[in-house]
């Protein structure tokens, strides 16, 4: 048996190949949309993917089972609770799908979502009656379990999806053996979940010991437990997940229409009729110079998740990148179903070298002039300190005196900042004030600087940061 994890950091995800050397066949499970990678390991290890499993509708990535369904002829499974516009094989409690010396057995673990299932890996040569692995989607992850709430935009309260999602833990997979290897389908970083491991491999009996949600508790405080302090979810991800239930474009036809140049002028027309200027530069680099009225976030952090979070589905998108990483700025953007880039700025910001009246810049300012900015005595010269971090961060350390503005909110709230007084954004690394001063610049906020480095550089520089409980 070939068992392999493949993980996609910028957005938490572990998908899985199973194959078998004796027939040459595997299996992916929960594939991203970009499907090389799994195509070439197969080539590498002479096999053909005939099957593709998901372990649910997906809310936070769009997933690849079109894709290797149209490049391999795999057959698609879902669990029988699932409805879907494509042809797919309904999964039920006990079903197989066997090939050579591996099976695959399916459990159905709803909870997370109503159609999720758990896929139990038995290698034969080993053990009939004792899975190897069981690889539990959304289900469960290493220290914590899904959230179910993200299903309420579509019908399905938290109090009902938890209910099901604690019988499916305690009755389905904390009845496996404690040697049996759990891997999910996200790690830390991702927001299905909120405690979730850096460690993407684990086993039912570590999990059994140390998840705080598989403590022996009643059903009624396991489902207040997993339903409190949840993260707040992007807009997209209701739109991912029933993308995910849809027949739609393949991510290679899409990037065939979008990953073309356009000249300045037309971006320039695109963007007078509402088009989105996507600048996906190194922070540093953008603050240095960038097209008037363009948004950063860099390719360099969570790019999708941001972009999907503060970017709109209903205007188009125009990129502005670094030559040569235009295809992977539209690719990230397929990974969360956003395909309507209208394509990307040829020579990147190289096009704007003879107009410089189109470009403005972005204060960044080091921890020590902005220390010493924020203690100014004057209102007039000191600015307003803005921190766009999540609560649950600022809650630990945060600069005196500001104010707290999380940058998935950032949009809605405008108005509680003043348009004339200087701000000074920042968040941990420097990487979200960047997007929050291009959205303000956006917006007419003149007056808006950040720190270089975030609060992690007024730590390194020993500079005055508040820590413990406060505002």
């Amino acid at each position: 048996m070939i068992l392999k994890q493949f993980y996609l950091n910028c957005l938490a995800h572990a998908s899985y190949l199973v194959g078998d050397s004796g027939t040459k066949t595997a299996a992916v499970v929960d594939p991203q949309r970009d499907v090389d990678q799994y195509l070439t390991f197969a080539a590498e290890h002479g096999l053909r993917i005939a099957h593709v499993f998901l372990t649910h509708f997906h809310a936070d990535f769009i997933a690849g089972h079109l894709e290797l369904r149209d490049r391999t002829g795999a057959t698609i499974y879902l669990g029988a609770a699932a409805k879907a516009e494509y042809r797919f094989r309904p999964l039920r409690d006990g079903d197989v799908v066997e090939f050579g010396r591996v099976r695959l057995t399916a459990l159905e673990t709803p909870g997370h979502t109503a159609e999720s299932i758990s896929i139990l890996v038995y290698d034969l040569d080993q053990s009939a009656t004792d899975p190897h692995a069981v690889l539990t989607g959304d289900t469960l992850f290493v220290g914590d379990v899904g959230r179910p709430d993200l299903r309420v935009a579509l019908g399905w309260s938290a109090g009902d999806l938890g209910a099901l999602l604690y019988e499916s833990l305690q009755t389905k997979l904390l009845a496996l053996p404690d040697a049996s290897l759990v891997y999910p389908a996200h790690g830390a970083g991702s927001l299905c979940g909120k405690a979730l491991s850096k460690e993407t491999v684990s086993t039912i009996g570590e999990q059994r010991r140390s998840n705080y949600a598989l403590q022996p508790m009643s059903k009624a405080t396991f489902i207040d437990l997993v339903t409190a302090d949840q993260p707040d979810a992007p807009p997209y991800f209701t739109y991912d997940a029933v993308l995910n239930s849809q027949e739609r474009q393949t991510l290679d036809e899409t990037l065939a229409r979008e990953v073309n140049p356009l000249t300045l002028d037309h971006v320039l027309a695109l963007q007078s009729v509402g088009a989105q200027i996507l600048d996906t530069r190194d922070p540093a680099d953008f603050a240095a110079a960038h097209l008037t009225g363009s948004v950063n976030i860099g390719l360099g952090g969570q790019y999708a998740t941001w972009a999907g979070t503060v970017l709109s589905r209903e205007q188009p998108i125009v990129i502005i990148a670094d030559p040569g990483r235009e295809h992977e700025a539209a690719t990230r953007l397929g990974r969360i179903g956003f395909d309507h880039v209208a394509g990307y700025l040829k020579d990147g910001l190289h096009s704007l070298a003879a107009r410089p009246e189109l470009t403005i810049s972005t204060e960044r300012l080091s921890a020590q002039v902005a220390a010493e900015r924020v203690a100014a005595e004057s209102r007039d010269t000191s600015p307003l300190t803005v921190d766009v971090r999540a609560p649950r961060e600022r809650e630990q350390k945060r600069i005196a005196g500001s104010v707290s503005l999380p940058l998935n909110h950032l949009g809605e709230r405008l108005s509680e900042l003043p348009i004339n007084r200087p701000l000074l954004v920042y968040c941990a690394g420097g990487y979200r004030s960047s997007i929050a001063t291009s959205l303000l610049q956006r917006q007419g906020f003149t007056h808006v600087s950040e720190i270089a480095g975030g609060l992690a550089a007024l730590e390194a520089a020993k500079l005055p940061v508040e820590t413990g409980p406060g505002a």
